[in-house]
């Protein structure tokens, strides 16, 4: 298969490698982070109780592993809804009309949050309750 002859290897621009790229890579990180902030209602909500939750794990009596399970286990709820997010934006992006593909993709993704809650849920209940 031809590659692009504007690209190069790791998909940037003839000349950005090494810690320019990642640089650049960072940058776009950040501002994919601050979009889903500013317009995913989910992401933000998620991101709030991340927020309030660890204060309260590094408090916990509990061992450094637990530490990073409770808070690991809300890091991955905000990942996999930042993930549905990406989904939810590009199928809309094609068309607003429905299709059942693009439901069920929205539906897919909205499953893997509620999976990911699930799992928070018991990670939580099993160290912090019982």
């Amino acid at each position: 298969m031809k590659q692009s002859p504007s690209l190069n290897q790791q998909g940037g621009k003839p000349g950005d490698s090494g810690f320019k790229r990642i640089f650049k890579a960072t940058g776009y990180s950040m501002q994919g982070l601050r979009a889903a902030i500013k317009y995913e209602s989910g992401v933000r909500q998620e991101l709030l109780l991340l927020l309030l939750l660890t204060p309260v794990v590094l408090m916990l009596d509990v061992t450094n592993v637990e530490k990073i399970l409770l808070i690991g286990s809300l890091v991955l709820v905000l990942i996999v809804e930042l993930l549905n997010s990406a989904v939810e934006n590009a199928i809309d992006r094609i068309g607003s009309e429905y299709h059942e593909l693009s439901g069920r993709a929205k539906d897919i993704g909205s499953a893997a949050v509620f999976v990911s809650l699930c799992l928070a849920t018991f990670v939580w209940f099993m160290i912090v309750i019982l």
